[in-house]
């Protein structure tokens, strides 16, 4: 899951706007919380099933609206992440990058719940999307995005993160929340997985303007070190056998087309 930088978030509307806003309707339509239910309830009882999902800090989780930036390292992660979300307030996924939600068995359950505010690879549609978490985040919903953009290797490494949980939770007026999650670097069977929840990062009100891009960078760099520090002590994990080894890789889609060395 990729994340919009705040140049391409401020790219004013073209003639193709509405024609965007079809598509994001189609692809990721509204459901009734009974579907997301449903779906956070059997996401969850896999996660727990597989791993041993540990979570820490869930209590520094706000209360209404929040945008969460989580470290990722797997195609799994979402999935442990709602193992450990509570039930309210409804949580939302920004991304994936695809053309077509209605293919695919992962993509249709994510559509069918409607737990992802996807965009059209290329970056195209960011517009559209970003409206949408706005509106999302208006209506006292949470937003988590893989803050760094694309999966890796190492359990105490995080990417260099890109700008899009600092400035839509500027844009929105609402907490950040760094959130690391490890052990999901290989999906063995009943290892530890554990979600921890870092203190969130208070930002002003909403207002009409767009933030600065001193005021994105200062909020990704505060990100970007209590991330650091949420990883800092998870060794990195033995690989597991041919199953655990085939589970880890089923949906990854790695940027140079191989896992790279630690």
């Amino acid at each position: 899951m990729t994340t919009p930088t705040a140049a391409e978030s401020a790219v004013k509307p073209c003639p193709s706007s509405r024609i965007k806003r079809v598509w994001i309707d189609s692809q990721a339509p509204a459901r009734s919380p009974r579907r997301y239910r449903a779906v956070r309830v059997f996401l969850g009882l896999v996660a727990h099933l597989y791993s041993s999902v540990r979570v820490e800090g869930l209590e520094r989780l706000p209360a209404g609206a929040s945008v969460l930036c989580f470290t990722h390292q797997n195609w799994a992660d979402p999935l442990y992440m709602l193992a450990v979300m509570p039930g309210r307030p409804r949580a939302y996924f920004f991304g994936p990058e695809q053309e077509e939600m209605r293919r695919g068995f992962r993509n249709r359950m994510m559509r069918w719940g409607g737990l992802v505010v996807p965009y059209r690879p290329g970056k195209r549609g960011l517009l559209a999307a970003t409206a949408r978490v706005e509106s999302l985040l208006g209506q006292g919903a949470v937003v988590a995005i893989a803050g760094e953009g694309q999966i890796h290797s190492g359990e105490s490494v995080v990417l260099p993160l890109r700008d899009g949980p600092a400035y839509l939770s500027l844009r929105a007026g609402v907490p950040l929340v760094p959130i690391a999650i490890n052990g999901t670097s290989w999906l063995g069977f009943r290892r530890v997985v554990r979600v921890r929840v870092g203190l969130s990062i208070e930002v002003s009100s909403r207002t009409a303007a767009r933030p600065s891009p001193q005021e994105v960078a200062r909020l990704t760099e505060q990100t970007q070190s209590a991330l650091e520090t949420l990883v800092a002590d998870f060794p990195d994990q033995r690989r597991p056998g041919s199953f655990g080894r085939w589970l880890t890789e089923l949906f990854n889609d790695w940027p140079d087309g191989a896992r790279p060395p630690v």
